[in-house]
């Protein structure tokens, strides 16, 4: 399938438009949210979340006994606001860490869930069959009605940012300080911890349980490896988020046999990847590239202290030395002096150096330098 088939496609078939339009909204709102998930240390928090959310949508459908979306969805936004909340409360009431509250809350909610789960499809009603979804998801059941849900998911997630964007900033970078200005940092974290769940629990019918929480962090690490300011990350991963939704549907609809959460989960992946070594401040390339340019200056610099010494014996510091005495310095290479011929600290004439005053000065205040650094 062409680019061209594709685009005509997009915009002929309902399916592939539907899922699209709601794999990208999800995409930029978990991007959004999950930037507050990752700079409060709470990447755990979305996987606790989304397993927890396992168990309501079983006991919703045992209930009503059906497996209306808006319904099944309803008892997961319970189920998971319940775990979360749990988690908050065994961190503050209990000596333990929130990693282990995590774990405790992620792992007895999802064995409850698989255990009702387990129970449900084995009772004799045909309508229980395709419960399952909601463990790995199926973003081709997205309808008409999911996408306007989402769609007033993102527009109330950008204005309770917009609106409460300081008190966001604050209590993110130093709690105590939003506590002594007034702010009450308790609600404020009820609100984006419950905007977070809500993200998750509407993302659980394309993304599933399983991978749900990785469509949350990934946009938002990716992110942060490009920039140090909130609102640039905020942006940043609501469009890395938004792609990987993108790309992903698009990947999984020109190929066979493939599902489309996985594939946007991985898509997201790749842009973690390519912000983790590429990105100009934080990536591996660039640290590496950093770390060769300051290799060979210390490369320059030695050698130029070396000629220093050399030549500080002379009362003439343009005094011209052969080359071959350089031999004696272990760090020298013959590249090393024609960069110190370039930026004019050194001569060159038929196998013989000497100083310029340019480079005389360099390495005395490069001497003085250390010796300050000593001091």
């Amino acid at each position: 399938m062409s680019f061209f088939e594709y685009l005509h496609l997009l915009f002929t078939d309902y399916t592939l438009r539907t899922t699209t339009l709601g794999t990208a909204i999800l995409g930029a709102v978990c991007g959004m949210l999950g930037s507050f998930a990752v700079l409060r240390k709470q990447s755990l928090l979305g996987d606790a979340i989304s397993h927890a959310a396992l168990p309501g949508i079983v006991i919703m459908f045992l209930l009503t006994g059906t497996k209306n979306s808006s319904m099944l969805l309803l008892g997961a936004l319970a189920s998971g606001l319940l775990g979360a909340y749990w988690i908050k409360g065994i961190i503050k009431n209990t000596r333990l860490k929130s990693d282990t509250a995590l774990g405790i809350i992620l792992s007895v909610f999802f064995g409850f869930g698989m255990m009702l789960l387990t129970y449900t499809q084995k009772l004799p009603n045909a309508n229980q069959a395709g419960l399952d979804k909601y463990l790995f998801g199926q973003a081709a059941t997205l309808l008409t009605s999911d996408i306007w849900l989402l769609g007033i998911v993102a527009i109330a997630c950008l204005i309770v940012l917009m609106t409460f964007w300081k008190e966001f900033k604050l209590m993110l970078f130093d709690p105590d300080f939003t506590n002594v200005l007034g702010f009450d940092t308790r609600k404020i974290d009820v609100l984006i911890t419950t905007f977070i769940v809500l993200a998750i629990v509407l993302g659980l019918q394309t993304v599933g349980v399983v991978l749900m929480s990785a469509l949350l962090l990934a946009p938002a690490a990716a992110a942060r490896q490009w920039t140090n300011s909130l609102s640039a990350m905020v942006i940043l991963a609501a469009i890395f988020g938004a792609l990987s939704g993108i790309i992903g549907t698009a990947i999984s609809a020109t190929a066979d046999n493939l599902s489309t959460g996985p594939i946007v989960v991985l898509v997201s992946a790749v842009f973690v990847f390519i912000s983790f070594i590429f990105s100009p401040q934080r990536g591996l390339l660039f640290k590496e590239i950093k770390i060769w340019n300051n290799r060979k200056l210390l490369e320059e610099q030695k050698t130029l202290a070396f000629m220093y010494d050399i030549a500080a014996t002379h009362e003439d510091i343009t005094h011209p030395h052969t080359v071959k005495i350089l031999n004696n310095f272990q760090g020298f290479t013959k590249k090393t002096l024609q960069k110190l011929v370039v930026k004019e600290y050194v001569n060159v004439n038929d196998n013989m150096w000497s100083l310029t005053k340019k480079g005389y000065n360099e390495a005395e205040s490069l001497y003085s330098q250390y010796v300050n650094d000593d001091d």
